[in-house]
């Protein structure tokens, strides 16, 4: 079979205005970036406020494995399965970074004949928004030494400089650095380090704003540093929030594409699910859903991460409330959380899929705790034996729900017909009693403990006086109402990544907290989890070049 690029490459696209006309999208609401990419105006939104909501539907998974599990590419393989009955339906995905695409992942467009394209844009630079967001974070930086520099008029004490600077890539080196050495002329020296620009307080302000006004809110909130006598210092006090909104003004707009079958997809933002909310853009998601009648997102990693946070911090921040949950599996990745290695998946193993299933009945578990109904999408590879897909199927039936194998990977939309009536089933019969895990107004820490102990079913979690004392500033000031952003490895449900299937009698230790007050959530780091990933030992980026025709090999 053709690689996913090839087959990208080859797929007939249409004009956007085309892909814009058919969701009633009028030519002149569209911002062309090129011929196939295109961004929706602010005043056309807005437009749209009055309105019904479709149903939103959300795609999750089990915790990833090297095995690999597929969730873009159900997301995508079930919008292009709800048109093919005959359904409106519209995807949302997130944008891609940058870093994990020339590190490991290799592309984040979906995969096979399930694709958004154009795959080659998606996967590097698309439309700038995430330069867009780099600079503004940037210029907040500057910012900040600036005014430490003309005299600190606000008072900051600069061994208390909470604001991190970011790049788009993968580099351990600037995890920690010291900046303004040299002498009088370059400031003053102080400690400081790089994050990921999808772990950027920026990016999550940008994916949780309903638009400029409250982008530019969100980021005037965020705390930048504190004084001597620990009180903070905002965004807005250091006057960059109105220029950083302005570099923000284009990437606000969420971007429109298209499926390899020519079906609508909105591809925005891109929060890290490990170390942010992990969810696209609340606008594109609430546009979305005023023009279509089904819309299908995701949210990175496992439900663990993603879905939790799709659930207490985007649907609690955002009022949404999803209609159904499809939660990806694989026969392979039952098998590694069943104890098989990787080198030895090829081998039917009915009883290693049984096992692995623990990990997959947490999940269903856990996602029916939020009061929406979950079907299962057993993601189809043609090596799985049907005794391990059956074993899946009976696994899911015991947990009060159905599994349906879905071929989208090699077939399309046509191949997910079957999981796109199902959902489209259970949605449409309004089941669901959404619900998030806890009240605004429980303590933060409890906070911490109820995601622990319920979706993790961890023991306890272990914080030492320094992180509970700040959790109990952070009240005192007034931020306990906030939800917590849970930052953890993404491969277990645990903080040991190599504690796979559905772990017990574990404990959840907390490393830091950090306040990201203009997003609007509290940042619980667990583990070993960094902020500023590194690159594996053979990156992605050394299989990657242009052709002989200027065409880019080797995403995948």
């Amino acid at each position: 079979m053709k690689t996913d690029i090839e087959i990208a490459r080859a797929a007939p696209k249409k004009p956007i205005g085309e892909i814009g006309e058919a969701l009633g999208i009028p030519a002149e609401a569209l911002l062309p970036y090129g011929h196939d990419k295109a961004k929706v105006g602010q005043a056309f939104i807005d437009g749209l406020a009055g309105r019904p909501d479709g149903k939103l539907i959300l795609v999750t998974a089990v915790n990833p494995t090297p095995a690999g599990e597929g969730k873009t590419t159900t997301t995508v393989g079930l919008g292009d399965g709800l048109n093919a009955i005959g359904r409106r339906a519209v995807v949302c995905i997130r944008e891609a970074s940058l870093g994990p695409n020339f590190g490991m992942k290799g592309g984040a467009a979906g995969g096979g004949h399930a694709q958004v394209v154009p795959m080659e844009d998606m996967n590097l630079h698309f439309t700038g928004d995430f330069h867009a967001i780099t600079s503004a974070h940037s210029l907040l930086s500057a910012m900040i030494d600036n005014h430490v520099h003309w005299g600190n008029e606000e008072g900051i004490d600069v061994r208390r400089v909470q604001w991190r600077r970011v790049v788009d890539m993968n580099d351990r080196a600037l995890r920690q650095v010291t900046v303004g050495l040299g002498g009088v002329a370059n400031g003053f020296p102080r400690e400081g380090g790089f994050d990921i620009t999808v772990a950027s307080e920026v990016m999550a302000c940008l994916c949780l704003a309903r638009d400029l006004k409250d982008l530019e809110r969100r980021l005037g909130d965020m705390i930048v540093a504190y004084r001597r006598d620990r009180s903070p210092v905002f965004c807005r006090d250091i006057k960059a929030d109105g220029a950083m909104t302005v570099l923000l003004k284009d990437a606000m707009q969420p971007n429109l594409v298209q499926t390899l079958e020519n079906n609508p997809a909105f591809v925005h933002g891109g929060p890290f699910a490990n170390i942010a909310h992990g969810c696209n853009s609340v606008i594109a998601t609430r546009t979305a859903l005023k023009l279509a009648d089904y819309v299908v997102t995701e949210a990175g990693f496992g439900a663990d991460l993603g879905a939790e946070k799709f659930m207490n911090i985007k649907c609690r921040l955002a009022g949404l409330a999803p209609s159904a949950v499809v939660l990806v599996a694989t026969v392979r990745a039952m098998k590694m959380n069943g104890g098989v290695a990787k080198a030895d998946l090829g081998a039917k193993d009915v009883e290693a899929v049984r096992r692995g299933c623990a990990n997959l009945g947490r999940h269903i578990e856990n996602v029916k705790g939020f009061g929406v109904p979950v079907v299962v999408a057993i993601n189809h590879f043609s090596g799985d034996a049907d005794a391990e897909v059956e074993a899946v199927r009976a696994f899911a039936e015991t947990q009060g729900t159905e599994a349906i194998v879905s071929r989208h990977w090699a077939e399309g939309g046509r191949g997910a017909e079957a999981l796109a009536r199902r959902v489209a089933a259970i949605a449409d019969a309004d089941v669901a009693n959404f619900a998030p895990l806890y009240p605004d107004d429980m303590p933060l820490f409890e906070k911490v403990e109820t995601v622990a102990k319920r979706i993790y079913r961890a023991d306890e979690v272990l914080a030492d006086k320094k992180v509970r004392d700040q959790l109990r500033l952070w009240e005192e000031q007034g931020y306990g109402h906030l939800p917590v952003c849970m930052a953890k490895t993404q491969y277990s449900f645990s903080t040991d990544p190599n504690l796979r299937g559905a772990p017990t009698n574990h404990s959840v230790p907390v490393r830091e907290v950090r306040l990201s007050a203009g997003a609007g959530f509290v940042v619980v780091v667990c583990g070993e989890i960094m902020t500023m990933p590194g690159l594996p030992r053979v990156p992605s980026a050394e299989s990657i070049r242009l052709n002989d025709a200027g065409e880019v090999e080797g995403l995948f």
